[in-house]
């Protein structure tokens, strides 16, 4: 595996331009996902000082990133700050609001606004690199360029929860046991979408195990129904892709390989061809393209390492991930070996040309579905979304199905099998406890998490949709001021008056706490 670009211009990791620096602020906001942004608009807004780290260029994660057919539930639920960016978007667009599809740089062009109007000092191609802290209490954030940076809190909004882990925080990795909380649809699971349905020889020798399996197959076992593991759910990048006759060709990364693709040749002679992704319309003839089927964009048992991989490590995964999806584009496009149906069916679409220019098109956001998970004094499980157990200190609300992609791909019967595909219906909206979003008692008083909140792995599979993210970060960012005013650990503040506050900003809460 290597880490060179794949495609031209296309990093992970950017390295830092200019001298380091020294900087202090109230709030320190670690990460420029979507939820990210809010935090420190949010604190900003109620008057604080705030400094927010981007570890790219870009702000806004995958909601500017390529996610342009945003992952609703139920739209009553959607209130505060994220309601009001799909406002915004409506308005770029000149229609009715709220308009839940948003291309790229529309939506960028809406959070740059805010934090420009807010005062939000932002810092671009900071990378943690340690922290200090004084009794657990964070005292100094330093990033790889030797730049410090000393706050009262301390918000962590990556994907990954790389500052909450720097921080001793507990966290947990990968699928609990479905008797750690109880829950049914923990840990593996039967793959019922996204599966193969057709018969397809798996070895790179027809008939010939010896020969080895084809690339993308496990050799590891299927596991038992309900067992724990560290493995995650499937990375894919979201493609803004257009039918437009200015449409870019999909292009060859270096490095392209069509052998990686042979289960999939084989798949589609055997009568098992899908059109590569879910494409669903963002606005006029852009796309939002997604993984769908059986070989798709998510590049299944890739992404073990991420989570807790260094820089460096990140890059090689990161490049192996456009590599493996840029080339299935190209390999689907243009393969001889391959019906022409399929290769015109690929080529109706191309990269959208008005997206991601300083990246080929290509967007620089990976979609990290799920890294660490926080460990605190409340996880939300598989319970709170059946209903069976509600917080009484809700601070938003998560609707979304429990939707968790493939996980491995193995064999079963002498035949490739997908494994862990969840897709698990709610039985109503439920509400995401503010202790969720704060170490548990003794750990990091000065620490709030937006992103890789504490939740069981099914659980996180709702409340990872992008507008839950902004409402948390909204939360911490108003949580953050209170716990400054109030002089107390984050843990420590009071309920009603953050509750009463959130409402006062339009967020949506359910009655009777």
């Amino acid at each position: 595996m290597t880490s060179e670009p794949a495609l031209p211009g296309l990093r992970y990791y950017l390295p830092p331009s200019g001298p380091p620096e020294d900087a202090e602020a109230d709030v320190v906001v670690y990460g420029a996902t979507s939820g990210g942004v809010t935090a420190a608009v949010r604190a900003a807004r109620d008057g604080l000082s705030v400094v927010l780290l981007v570890f790219g260029d870009h702000v806004g994660g995958m909601t500017t990133g390529g996610l342009g057919t945003t992952d609703v539930g139920d739209a009553r639920t959607v209130g505060g700050l994220a309601r009001a960016f799909y406002d915004d978007v409506a308005a770029a667009y000149r229609a009715p609001a709220p308009h839940w599809d948003v291309e790229a740089h529309v939506g960028e062009e809406v959070l740059e606004g805010w934090l420009a109007e807010a005062g939000v000092a932002v810092h671009r191609r900071r990378h943690l690199e340690s922290v200090r802290s004084d009794g657990g209490r964070l005292t100094e954030l330093r990033t790889d360029d030797g730049s410090t940076y000393r706050a009262k809190v301390y918000v962590d909004a990556s994907y990954e929860g790389d500052l909450l882990a720097a921080a001793g925080v507990t966290y947990r990795l990968g699928r609990e046991a479905s008797t750690v909380h109880d829950e049914s649809v923990a840990g593996v699971q039967h793959s019922i979408n996204h599966q193969f349905r057709y018969a397809v020889d798996p070895y790179v020798v027809p008939g010939r195990p010896s020969s080895g399996l084809l690339p993308g197959i496990s050799a590891d076992p299927y596991g038992t129904v309900g067992d724990g593991d560290r493995r995650i759910q499937a990375y894919n990048f979201r493609l803004h892709v257009t039918t437009s006759a200015k449409r870019l060709p999909f292009p060859r990364p270096d490095g392209y390989d069509p052998a990686r693709y042979e289960l999939l040749r084989r798949y589609v002679e055997a009568g098992g061809y899908e059109l590569y992704g879910r494409t669903t319309r963002v606005r006029g003839d852009v796309h939002d393209m997604n993984n769908h089927g059986a070989f798709s964009s998510d590049h299944i048992g890739a992404n073990y390492d991420w989570p807790e991989a260094g820089y460096a490590r990140r890059e090689e995964i990161f490049q192996d991930h456009v590599r493996y999806q840029a080339g299935l584009l190209h390999f689907l496009a243009t393969d001889p070996r391959l019906p022409a149906a399929v290769r015109d069916d690929t080529n109706a679409f191309g990269l959208a040309p008005g997206e991601f220019a300083d990246t080929s098109h290509w967007p620089a956001q990976l979609y990290i579905r799920e890294a660490r998970r926080m460990v605190s004094d409340y996880v939300i499980t598989q319970h709170d979304a059946t209903g069976a157990a509600r917080a009484t200190d809700p601070v938003a609300l998560a609707s979304y199905v429990m939707d968790s992609h493939n996980a491995k791909r193995v064999l079963v019967d002498g035949q490739p099998r997908n494994e862990g595909n969840v897709q698990q219906p709610l039985t109503r909206p439920f509400g995401v406890s503010y202790r969720a979003l704060a170490p548990k008692a003794g750990e990091a008083p000065n620490l709030l998490v937006a992103s890789a909140i504490s939740a069981s792995h099914v659980a996180f599979a709702s409340a990872r949709m992008e507008p839950v993210f902004m409402m948390l970060g909204e939360v911490v960012g108003a949580a953050a001021g209170q716990a400054i005013t109030d002089k107390v650990a984050v843990q420590d503040i009071e309920y009603a008056a953050l509750r009463r506050e959130l409402e006062l900003g339009g967020a949506i809460l359910p009655a009777g706490h």
